[in-house]
């Protein structure tokens, strides 16, 4: 075979093209400290690098979801906390109240307080957090437990403004915290009002004692309505239970999502990521190939007209 300057010069001009295609490719690597950067790098290691990317950032929303609904659940065990304390009051008033010794003016000055004490409670169950009431189901927006009173401004009862029996939907919200897993949150407040089916509700209960503190019915307070209070409390206090388990259950699953995003950034840098030390080293050894390709091409490409003379 004849080799003639052409030749060697069209197969020095091929591997030198190589050689710089080998240091750019280390050298933006380099650069971006990333072992792919397009799908012509390497189709399957890119597809893979896509996935993780998109696992961690369902992963981030996950993260936000659980947090958000962990805030939500304290604001509301803080409100049922400061419920409970306004239903212990009452009960004390009740007691109090029922006590023979006591006047008229004494029960007057009670049923002050006892009304001030619903007040405060019903400034509890609307409470808002995020611009969202945290008892009114799915009506976030409006305000749940409203006082009803009648044309001389007395008290008669309370409204809930939440979802309803109507709407024919459940008033709890349901998040999804992980892949496949919801949790339900205890936003109806229906459960608050402790119906159970029957026209009796806290709302109807806080009319009649403050009717018998009216009429100064030392039986009814120190019986059926002192029980009442008893059985009102303890409705808000197994709530507020079923509150605490789902805040457990939230935080048992923020210890599983920060533990998969670890797993997960971890793949990707293994994935993705470059070795430094290993990556300069192949860029360097690729820089003096290069060089040394650029200096036999200078005794290559030298030749001229005047060699041949």
């Amino acid at each position: 075979m004849r080799i003639t300057n052409s030749l060697m010069s069209k197969n020095f001009m091929r591997n030198l093209n190589n050689n710089m295609k080998s240091v750019y490719k280390y050298q933006e690597q380099l650069s971006t400290m990333e072992q792919v950067s397009r799908p012509s790098d390497d189709p399957l290691k890119v597809s893979k690098v896509l996935d993780l990317n998109n696992e961690i950032k369902q992963n981030e929303e996950y993260k936000s979801t659980i947090n958000d609904s962990i805030d939500f659940t304290n604001a509301q065990d803080s409100a049922l906390a400061n419920a409970t304390n306004s239903m212990q009051r009452i009960y004390t008033l009740a007691q109090q109240a029922a006590n023979g010794t006591y006047n008229d003016q004494d029960r007057d000055t009670i049923k002050t307080e006892v009304e001030n004490e619903i007040d405060t409670l019903m400034d509890s169950l609307n409470t808002s957090f995020g611009g969202r009431y945290i008892f009114a189901g799915n009506n976030t927006t409006t305000k749940p437990f409203e006082k009803t009173v009648d044309a001389e401004g007395n008290f008669t009862g309370i409204k809930y403004n939440g979802t309803t029996e109507e709407d024919g939907i459940s008033g709890n919200t349901t998040k999804e915290i992980a892949r496949g897993v919801n949790v339900e949150l205890q936003t109806d407040g229906r459960a608050l009002m402790n119906s159970q089916g029957t026209e009796d509700n806290l709302g109807s209960f806080f009319n009649e004692l403050l009717t018998a503190l009216d009429d100064n019915n030392t039986e009814d307070l120190g019986g059926d309505l002192l029980g009442r209070v008893d059985s009102e409390m303890n409705n808000i206090v197994n709530l507020r239970t079923n509150i605490g388990a789902t805040t457990n259950r939230l935080k048992a699953a923020k210890d599983r999502n920060e533990s998969e995003f670890l797993n997960l950034k971890t793949t990707y840098s293994n994935t993705q990521d470059i070795d430094l030390a290993e990556t300069y080293m192949q860029y360097s050894m690729e820089m003096v190939a290069y060089e040394a390709s650029l200096q036999m091409g200078n005794k290559i490409l030298q030749n001229s007209l005047l060699n041949y003379m």
